[in-house]
């Protein structure tokens, strides 16, 4: 099998977007040849059958110099793939959806957000099929949408059996409005007030120029804590499993509508999570699960956790673990997604 992968940023060493690094090494596996193209190339460490163009972005900031790049790929590359993956950016299909149907490429979208567009919707219909994780993404609602696996790499994010911090909590991820940082530092300081022992880490960093101005504000807000928070950079995906396993709890606040590989991430490394999105409503214990923006009941439910046995939250962290095997396990995702598109080829040879 021959495919063609779109996405925005191939680089081994990104804390948002290097885990698509790893994506393309598995499927790599198990293709002829992959070809990338992306937006911004960085450390790439790929096998001998995958090549990877850039548009550019690495290098000089001209999105008319990136369109005429995007365009000469397509044509270069176009008798080296069979099929069409672009991941996250419908942009790219609106672009070339037409000229992969003249050259009968198949043509497969990935979105996984709770919130779409005309442009989505548009790019979908030039899809035989359309990728999310989520029953409450915006795609879910699209035709011929199908819901997958995450895609956690279960051998390397697992329990490292180091002794965690006692009483510990983290968040790990983008610092964004979107991630809803503050209602986390509200319920620490509920917390804190009802005298519970306990500690908190704050992993990550804005990635857009709007998101310093929240970053700031978090860090001012957070000011009262005192010594009870404590706040780092992001690190490279691969440094995540060593981070998760000095940690008894990992916090997840992002609005149901996408399922956050963060929250898998934790729970692959044996961590207590609490998070409010419905998509897990029926996968986690409801001690685990609060009201989406509700400092209070996030305070409640991270005090009700804290208290757990040692032997309860050993005891759920090895369940959660077994639920990121079974059900989004990278490899498991590797073989739905060539499976998905060879049955469409092979439905229309």
């Amino acid at each position: 099998m021959r495919l063609l992968f779109i996405t925005q940023k191939v680089d081994k060493e990104d804390n948002i977007l290097g885990v698509y690094h790893q994506w393309i090494e598995e499927l790599a596996v198990k293709m002829e040849k992959l070809t990338v193209v992306c937006l911004y190339r960085g450390r790439v460490e790929l096998p001998s059958n995958v090549r990877v163009y850039s548009l550019g972005k690495e290098r000089i900031a001209s999105r008319f110099l990136y369109l005429i790049k995007f365009y000469f790929y397509l044509w270069k590359s176009c008798g080296e793939y069979d099929a069409v993956f672009v991941h996250m950016n419908p942009e790219y299909i609106l672009l070339g959806g037409a000229f992969w149907k003249l050259f009968r490429k198949k043509i497969f979208l990935w979105y996984n957000h709770p919130l779409g567009n005309w442009r989505v919707w548009l790019a979908a219909k030039f899809c035989q099929k359309v990728f999310c994780t989520s029953p409450f993404a915006f795609a879910a609602n699209l035709e011929h949408s199908q819901i997958m696996p995450v895609g956690i790499d279960i051998k390397k994010f697992r329990n490292l059996e180091v002794k965690k911090s006692k009483n510990s909590i983290l968040y790990l991820g983008r610092i964004s409005p979107i991630k809803n940082i503050e209602y986390l530092i509200k319920a620490a300081k509920i917390l804190k007030d009802r005298g519970i022992d306990f500690s908190l880490k704050i992993v990550g960093s804005p990635a857009r120029p709007e998101d310093f101005t929240y970053e700031k504000q978090i860090r001012e807000s957070a000011m009262d804590l005192g010594e009870i928070i404590s706040f780092s950079s992001a690190v490279p995906n691969y440094e995540a499993p060593e981070i998760y396993n000095n940690y008894e709890i990992a916090v997840n606040l992002t609005d149901t509508g996408s399922l956050d590989k963060a929250m898998l991430e934790a729970m692959a490394c044996e961590n207590l999570v609490l998070v409010s999105n419905k998509a897990l409503q029926v996968v986690l214990p409801p001690k685990c699960f609060f009201e989406e923006k509700n400092s209070s009941d996030l305070a409640d439910k991270l005090e009700e956790l804290l208290k757990l046995s040692q032997e309860k939250k050993t005891e759920w962290g090895r369940n959660f673990r077994q639920y990121v095997i079974n059900n989004h396990d990278l490899f498991k995702l590797a073989d739905r997604l060539i499976l998905e598109i060879q049955s469409i080829d092979s439905r229309n040879q």
